[in-house]
């Protein structure tokens, strides 16, 4: 790359900040190589898409200068040109190439988001799509599990911060909360089923039998489902295997301990019954359905959650807070390492013990601690983790109209 300040070669510039001003949106670009004029046409390397430089600025503190022209090493800024930060632009469409983007730390926090009013759902997309172009550190994504909108940054004030500019700016006040964490529900140990599913109604019935056990999977694979067809002979059509697979795959996105998806079960169908006419791929369906439920209340189950692997940096005088602050929440600690003056601490904590725990790091640290996660893998819940997610789903079930709570055998 040449930093001749003239247009012998061609231009390449970086977006490395976007700012919403009464202009729409501002880009300021440092050019890098080249020449860039009012009146050219740039193109977007990540985009492929092209803009015109309609009017060209040199920003000082909060004075803008219109200017003509830049060169390499200058820093200016763009009007209305549609990109994100770390974005390149050059000024000849086949230049295929995109120049290292400004550093972006993962972010260390997450934390549900909604507008108060569904009125201002609108607002509230505009605001959330603006800030998470500005802000590559700011993160917005809906969390189909969960079924909520999940807000990431650098701390809690980081997201704090964009509820209130949200209400400020767009109207869309809005909470933050704790996101639901991801839980799962699984069997301790195997459990047989056999079950008839008959239903007759005039015309052609339905007839379904299934027939086989449910077990739990090794430990590394409790993310996991499996069918497994250990069938013989023409008891059941093996046209027929897809539905049941269908049928157990459907009982699986929410199970009945605490409405959570189930996961880390085999099912193994063994053996099971036919009818010539009223047998169907919906009724095998249903019957594999009913012998979930059946194992649902017969089978002994339990809930996991996901451990995180956490590795916390701080200073040395520190470390007896910081080990009694982790031991509060159910850490495990794994090991400790010292240099200069610092430690590292490495554990795994539950995920749903860990929300809040930048701000305590913070504070028993005097700002000076720091510490990144990671997920490691899913384990049963503390008991009394378990216990209070199903009294909550249990109350859940009692609020609802008409509803009632159906306790389930758990281990």
């Amino acid at each position: 790359m040449n930093s001749a300040r003239d247009n012998t070669f061609p231009f390449i510039g970086l977006a490395f900040k976007l700012e919403a001003g009464r202009f729409g949106q501002l880009t300021y670009v440092r050019v890098y190589q080249g020449c860039m004029k009012k009146g050219d046409t740039i193109y977007n390397t990540r985009t492929a898409k092209k803009n015109k430089v309609s009017r060209l600025a040199r920003m000082h503190a909060n004075e803008m200068e219109e200017v003509n022209e830049v060169y390499a090493g200058d820093i200016c800024a763009l009007f209305g040109i549609e990109c994100a930060s770390g974005d390149t632009f050059v000024n000849k469409g086949q230049l295929n190439l995109s120049m290292e983007s400004i550093y972006v730390p993962d972010p260390v926090i997450s934390m549900s988001i909604k507008p108060l009013n569904k009125s201002n759902a609108d607002n509230f997309a505009k605001g959330i799509a603006r800030f998470t172009r500005e802000d590559p550190t700011f993160k917005v994504k809906w969390d189909a599990e969960s079924k909520e909108t999940v807000a990431s940054g650098m701390g809690e004030l980081h997201l704090d911060v964009y509820a209130q500019r949200l209400d400020k700016e767009y109207s869309a006040k809005c909470s933050l909360g704790k996101p639901k964490v991801a839980f799962r529900e699984s069997l301790v140990q195997p459990c047989q089923f056999d079950y008839l599913h008959k239903k007759q109604s005039g015309g052609q019935g339905q007839y379904g039998r299934v027939t086989g056990i449910i077990e739990p999977l090794e430990p590394q694979n409790n993310t996991q489902i499996e069918f497994v067809d250990e069938t013989a002979g023409t008891n059941i059509p093996k046209n027929f295997i897809l539905a049941i697979e269908k049928g157990f795959n459907n009982s699986c996105e929410k199970g009945q301990l605490c409405g959570q998806i189930v996961s880390g079960i085999r099912f193994r169908l063994q053996d099971g019954g036919s009818h010539a006419v009223d047998s169907s791929d919906y009724s095998f369906q249903l019957a594999a359905e009913g012998a979930m439920r059946e194992v649902f209340s017969d089978g002994a189950w339990q809930i996991l959650e996901p451990v995180m692997s956490v590795e916390i940096t701080a200073p040395q005088e520190f470390q007896g807070a910081v080990i009694s602050g982790l031991n509060k929440r159910n850490a495990i600690i794994q090991g400790t390492e010292s240099i200069d003056g610092f430690f590292a601490l490495y554990c795994e904590v539950p995920l749903n013990d860990m929300f809040g725990y930048a701000t305590e790091l913070r504070s028993c640290t005097q700002g000076k601690g720091e510490f990144s996660m990671e997920y490691s893998r899913y384990c049963p819940a503390l008991p009394q983790t378990q216990k209070d997610l199903l009294d909550s789903h249990e109350q859940e079930q009692e609020a609802r109209p008409g509803g009632h709570s159906q306790k389930r055998k758990k281990n």
